[in-house]
């Protein structure tokens, strides 16, 4: 049982007398694509918090690779491979999307310092990012400004720039949170095309880009986790429908 990349074992969170993670028993294997549901207040981004350090538990544990890393830094847990995308976007809008992505690549590569100005002083720096921009499908997007973007590439860029330390994890968290729907299939199309090896996450409450890019999906209700397994078991899982599908589609 030791083969999960990212597991979590008896993970409690509680702020006085409000206990918002209960015991929550998690695996995350390598190269899987799942996804983790739940109403809102169920824990989620709390949970997510706890697994990149942001947050400390109050009780648990959390392996990465085998390690024990309940304890260490948000910093520490990215050089292991730990990247995230947050709810609401951390762009730098006013630097460029090329100058946004070469910023990951840079770190990973021990010249963040020097990466600021521009990316273009740093050759090795500015073709990796170009490539990464390509591959999602941003290659013409590369010299503009990043808040000059639609929202939905805007999205895709903090996708790319997270892919530029070459995570073994990614956690996205709400991935199509505020982008049209008319670009929502953008983003499950680059999801789709993210590299087999990396094992993602995506918090996300939109059940059609959760059922149709999960092979596996976690339930997460009022901090514990109510049910696990295939999108079809899920979506007929009666205490699913119950208490969050049936509101979504109700």
């Amino acid at each position: 049982m030791s083969d999960a990349l990212l597991q979590t074992s008896g993970l409690c969170k509680s702020f006085g007398a409000l206990t918002v993670a209960d015991n929550i028993e998690f695996r995350l294997e390598p190269g899987a694509r799942h996804a983790l549901i739940g109403p809102n207040g169920a824990g989620k981004t709390t949970f997510v918090n706890m697994l990149t350090g942001q947050l400390p538990p109050s009780a648990g544990r959390i392996e990465f690779a085998g390690e024990d890393v309940t304890r260490l830094g948000q910093a520490a847990r990215v050089k292991r491979g730990l990247g995230r995308t947050f709810q609401i976007n951390t762009l730098f809008g006013a630097l460029s999307v090329l100058d946004n992505v070469a910023l990951g690549v840079a770190e990973r590569r021990g010249v963040g310092g020097r990466a600021w100005r521009a990316a273009g002083s740093h050759r090795e720096v500015r073709d990796e990012s170009l490539e990464l921009l390509a591959s999602l499908g941003l290659a013409d997007d590369a010299a503009s400004r990043t808040v000059d973007l639609p929202y939905g590439k805007q999205r895709l860029v903090e996708i790319a720039l997270a892919l530029g330390l070459r995570p073994k994890v990614l956690l996205l968290d709400e991935p199509a949170a505020g982008v049209p729907s008319t670009e929502s299939q953008r983003v499950l199309d680059v999801l789709g095309r993210l590299p087999a090896g990396v094992a993602i996450l995506i918090i996300e409450h939109d059940m059609e880009l959760v059922f149709r890019f999960a092979q596996r999906i976690t339930v997460l209700v009022r901090g514990q986790i109510l049910c696990e397994g295939a999108p079809r078991e899920i979506a007929a899982d009666a205490r699913v429908r119950e208490v969050y599908l049936g509101d979504a589609h109700g």
